[in-house]
């Protein structure tokens, strides 16, 4: 095989690697299936290590009462010396008269030999119950650390909820017990030294197999990292420059009623999410690549002008993650394909530059965020892609800071954007204290970051700007804090003149992806009617996993 043909494979079995799934599939169960078998040959193993046998290891033949022959006391003596030391260290000593193995022990076949009968006594698994005390000490311990990290002091900017703080706290009590499996199997009354040995041997492999696994239902319950790529950075996605692009050359309208008369032009039967270099002519802000979704109509070669939506990752993100945890491809192909090709274009720009930075979303001493979010990808979108220009045919969104940055940014231009969809969004820009983002990032101007709460944003609308903004908002239940946020934003928005405001609840779910996939299906629907693309079939609320809030 030559070496082109070995490199091929090499990059083929990567990228294989790099799309495996995290949270659902082969991956996640064979982990959760092996740490289980695991488990459980710990607890036989140590079962065994800790049970002392009760009787000789060596059969005993006994002599029938009265035999006839006299027996050498002095050979008797001779076979007692000369036995084996470990044997003696063994042989239980049978003190009592009852207890010896001649006293009508039943054990005595007919032949008179002694069978070995092993069982465990009370006594030696005493230490094992340490094992449970262990476990619940230190899941206590990891409950209680998750719940500071987490609602505390928030160190992730947000609370993780209580089904991520529950894991977290599985995880410890797993690990406590692996550790005090360890300290009882090295006690050197244990009586088997092979079972010890053992027991030891698979406490030492269950520790990483705990922590990969209690890691994974982290991120079932939070969604965040859908593939094995993720975890890394990787993209699986093609340049944009793949493919060719051409100039819209109708309306929505023309595309539809070509459609009903089965000429739409021809187009591919799904769309692709290709990534990008936006140019930052205006901004100098230092993104990252975009992401882009081109639905099957923008890839045919007279394509209509399609809507556009804008979507925001949180803090930490990229554009990557938002694509794969959102279920983008999958979402926006199933309304294309019940759309004869249609579906909005979907930009997902770079807001920070880095998962460790924050931008705020705004112009700031440290970076121009906003005007590459609303000048530099906006001209690049309606110059590159085959899309609509009016402000009803955009829409931004974006999960957690990203739809922090939504209720900002729309606010504040709505002559380029006519639809907000946030998820799980903050009151407010937040990167430490007001005072220290002041003096950080607006350079002690607070009036620059007041402007910039969405609050206030939306304030300043004046009538006729508030009347072309729609919101169709999304929280999960259990992440109480940005239900409450969506519930002030959204009664902010009201009160400044938007008439069409949705608000969604999604139960069970908390701060995660899930909650994001359950409030777009329907809101991918919503921006769609809006825009032309197609009529909503169903009311809102019978979309599933979703409570309209009234």
């Amino acid at each position: 095989m030559g070496s082109a043909s070995v490199s091929t494979l090499d990059t083929a079995s990567s990228a294989w690697l790099m799309q495996v799934s995290l949270v659902r599939g082969v991956l996640p169960r064979t982990v959760f299936v092996v740490t289980a078998c695991a488990a459980i040959a710990l607890v036989i193993s140590l079962a065994i290590a800790l049970v002392r046998p009760t009787r000789d290891s060596s059969p005993t033949p006994v002599k029938p009462a009265g035999a006839a022959g006299n027996t050498d006391s002095s050979d008797s003596a001779d076979s007692v010396n000369s036995a084996d030391p470990a044997d003696s260290a063994d042989r239980p000593d049978f003190g009592n008269p009852a207890d010896r193995p001649d006293s009508g022990n039943p054990a005595a076949d007919s032949s008179g030999i002694i069978r070995r009968v092993t069982v465990p006594t009370a006594t030696a698994l005493i230490p094992a119950l340490a094992i449970p005390v262990a476990a619940l000490a230190a899941g206590l311990v990891g409950l209680l650390l998750a719940w500071f990290l987490s609602d505390g002091i928030m160190v992730f900017g947000v609370s993780l909820g209580w089904p991520v703080i529950i894991a977290a706290a599985c995880g410890f009590a797993g690990l406590g017990a692996i550790a005090a499996t360890i300290v009882v199997a090295n006690r050197r009354r244990a009586p088997r030294a092979a079972a010890r040995r053992i027991t030891r041997a698979i406490a030492v492999i269950l520790i990483p197999l705990t922590l990969v696994a209690t890691g994974l239902r982290i991120d079932a319950i939070f969604g965040e990292y859908q593939t094995v790529g993720s975890l890394v950075g990787y993209t699986p996605y093609p340049s944009l420059d793949s493919v060719t692009v051409h100039r819209a050359a109708m309306t929505v309208a023309q595309w539809r009623a070509a459609a009903a008369r089965h000429a739409a032009p021809d187009h591919p039967a799904r769309g692709r999410i290709l990534s990008v270099t936006i140019p930052n002519t205006e901004s100098h802000f230092n993104a990252r690549k975009a992401m882009v979704y081109l639905p099957p109509a923008a890839l045919a070669k007279r394509p209509p002008r399609l809507p556009v939506m804008e979507l925001l990752a949180g803090q930490p993100g990229s554009p990557g993650r938002l694509v794969a945890a959102a279920g983008l491809a999958r979402m926006m192909n199933a309304y294309a394909a019940a759309h004869d090709g249609l579906a909005p274009v979907v930009v997902v720009p770079d807001q920070n530059g880095a998962d460790t930075h924050n931008s705020l979303c705004a112009d700031t001493s440290q970076g121009d965020a906003e005007t590459y979010l609303t000048r530099d990808v906006v001209a690049w979108t309606k110059r590159t892609l085959p899309v609509a220009t009016a402000p009803r045919m955009w829409a931004i969104g974006g999960f957690s800071q990203g739809g922090t940055c939504t209720t900002q940014i729309a606010p504040r231009h709505p002559e380029l954007y006519g639809a907000m969809l946030p998820v799980d969004g903050e009151l407010k820009p937040t990167s430490g204290s007001v005072a220290d983002m002041t003096t950080n990032y607006f350079r002690g101007r607070r009036a620059d970051y007041d402007a910039q709460v969405p609050v206030n944003a939306l304030a300043a609308l004046d009538p006729g700007e508030a009347r072309g903004l729609a919101l169709f908002a999304g929280a999960g239940e259990r992440d109480t804090d940005s239900v409450r946020n969506m519930r002030t934003i959204s009664a902010a928005a009201r009160k400044a003149g938007v008439s069409d405001v949705t608000e969604i609840v999604v139960p069970g779910h908390g701060h995660d992806w899930h909650a994001v996939q359950a409030v777009w299906r329907p809101g991918v629907d919503w921006f769609g009617a809006r825009t032309g693309l197609g009529t909503m079939t169903k009311n809102v609320k019978e979309y599933p996993q979703v409570e309209v809030q009234e």
